[in-house]
């Protein structure tokens, strides 16, 4: 059907034509994310020997890895994903005994790599399994390795699952934990999760584990790349199920600096040849990237259609009550500005409570009236970064550090602390918390920024409830203040970087 999106974004992110790759491809970041673990619907099972790689798998669309795209890939019974295809059903390397970057394995994917023992003739190994989940654009590949026997005398009674999700278009990389045990009777013990460069000189692993004995049970890290700017990215519902929706280019994208023509290709809007029509359409299921030029400036703009009867991150919130600000486009809702919107994100306020845990109602039905707000905000649990309103951040309310605020539960009450307000502990870990504080709340004219660590603030951010991102101060080294006087009254995350950590508080413009 034809649709005109009344929606008009400034041209505030914007990629000049000599710089036009834009995004690194090797700037990676590693983060914790909730666990989550995939069922596999019709999975398929890889058949190896011990220390062996796979057969040459079909990933089943195209994955973007360190600047190259890939749409096949081998796996190594040792726990990871090896894009060199031409190593199909040779040795995989099984001594782990160096940190990463190393000579033995590049190009790959390490989901959890140490030695097991998991060939055909070890009648106690598991499956090493795959398949592919959800709907285009935004499929999963999902590689499972369940209960597999560790390798080495009294190791081999111990077993490892864990699971490693491709994301398509996103082009992010999941390793979910479910269960690792250590034994140091064999390599010591050690193992790596990581991501490693075509040329073997890049190495991206969190922290601790890197070539060194740990354990774990449902821990959850995510791999991913700067995403473009939500201004330049379009994803609407197919609202009428045809197949197609049309664009009115327009409407739906206005740079401020001129008139605005739309190209195709690159080239095409270098060369100002070929320029599209305003009328533009789009088919479900496809990610499309066209440019705008305009005064000499070129953006790239990217255009999806989806099915938005299918829950696409599997939280329980339907696809279409993911678009908070109600303006039709799915891709600017990201409530924890993490770079991913809402309808593809099973933790949308980032506090590591997966929002199909949080998205509770009071009674029976789902009226959205009555879901549940523990702290009596306004904002739900779900979108609510610190449920309780004790000041403390659910995230901060993760005093075992397991990375699960959940679990916690100090007074043995049966109430995590997360939801108790009476419980606000501190975490020696969190000293932002303590050391950098945001006054007055509420605040009508001016925001202060009262900063005692020994950390320098080199950028702030303020989103609204809806995840739009309102205001952004960078090079903020010297910033003490900051004027709110014409933001809407309201909810809003303000979002700190002060050297490698983040302070999320949360203010009331009044």
């Amino acid at each position: 059907m034809k649709h005109n999106y009344l929606i008009k974004f400034s041209v505030a992110f914007i990629l000049l034509i000599s710089g036009f790759k834009g995004i690194s491809q090797t700037n990676y970041s590693v983060a914790s994310i909730p666990h989550q673990a995939y069922v596999l619907p019709n999975q398929a099972v890889i058949s190896t020997l011990d220390d062996q790689y796979s057969n040459v798998i079909n990933i089943g669309f195209g994955f973007t890895y360190f600047g190259n795209t890939y749409d096949q890939m081998i796996v190594s019974t040792n726990g990871y994903i090896d894009f060199r295809t031409s190593l199909a059903n040779t040795i995989s390397p099984w001594q782990v005994n160096l940190p990463f970057p190393n000579s033995t394995i590049n190009n790959s994917i390490l989901a959890c790599y140490h030695d097991m023992n998991n060939g055909s003739s070890n009648a106690a190994a598991g499956a090493i399994a795959y398949a592919v989940v959800g709907s285009a654009p935004y499929r999963k590949f999902v590689l499972l390795f369940n209960d597999q026997p560790h390798y080495g005398g009294s190791c081999a009674t111990l077993k490892s699952t864990f699971q490693v999700i491709l994301y398509e278009t996103l082009n992010t990389i999941d390793v979910q934990i479910v269960n690792k045990p250590v034994c140091t009777a064999w390599n010591s013990g050690r193992a790596t999760i990581g991501i490693l460069n075509e040329a073997g000189t890049i190495a991206i692993i969190p922290s601790g584990r890197n070539n060194t004995a740990w354990s774990a049970t449902q821990e959850g890290w995510r791999f991913q790349l700067p995403q473009i700017a939500q201004a330049n990215n379009f994803i609407f519902c197919d609202t009428n199920d045809d197949g197609v929706e049309t664009f009115d280019l327009s409407t739906l994208y206005v740079a401020a600096i001129g008139t605005t023509s739309y190209y195709q290709t690159l080239l095409d809007a270098q060369n100002a040849d070929n320029a599209l029509q305003n009328n533009y359409t789009v088919a479900t299921g496809v990610s499309n990237t066209i440019f705008a030029a305009a005064a000499g400036v070129i953006t790239q703009l990217n255009l999806s259609v989806i099915n938005c009867t299918v829950d696409y991150d599997l939280d329980g919130v339907g696809t279409i009550d993911e678009d908070l600000n109600a303006d039709e486009n799915l891709a600017n809702d990201d409530t924890d500005g993490d770079g991913i919107p809402n309808f593809l994100d099973n933790d949308d306020d980032g506090d590591m409570i997966l929002t199909s845990v949080e998205y509770a109602f009071l009674n029976s039905g789902r009226n959205t009236n009555t879901l549940r707000d523990t702290d009596n905000d306004g904002v739900p649990n779900y979108l609510d970064n610190d449920d309780d309103g004790d000041g403390v951040l659910t995230i901060n309310e993760d005093y075992n550090n397991n990375n699960n605020p959940a679990d916690d539960d100090t007074n043995n009450n049966g109430l995590p602390d997360y939801l108790e307000n009476t419980v606000a502990l501190g975490i020696d870990g969190h000293n932002l918390n303590n050391a950098i504080s945001l006054y007055p709340n509420p605040a009508s004219t001016i925001l202060n920024i009262e900063n005692t660590s020994s950390e320098k603030i080199t950028s702030v951010s303020i989103y609204s409830v809806t995840g739009a991102l309102v205001k952004e101060l960078k090079n903020a080294e010297a910033v003490q203040s900051i004027s709110v006087s014409e933001l809407q009254n309201g909810i809003y995350f303000v979002k700190l970087q002060a050297g490698n950590q983040v302070l999320n508080s949360k203010f009331i413009k009044k």
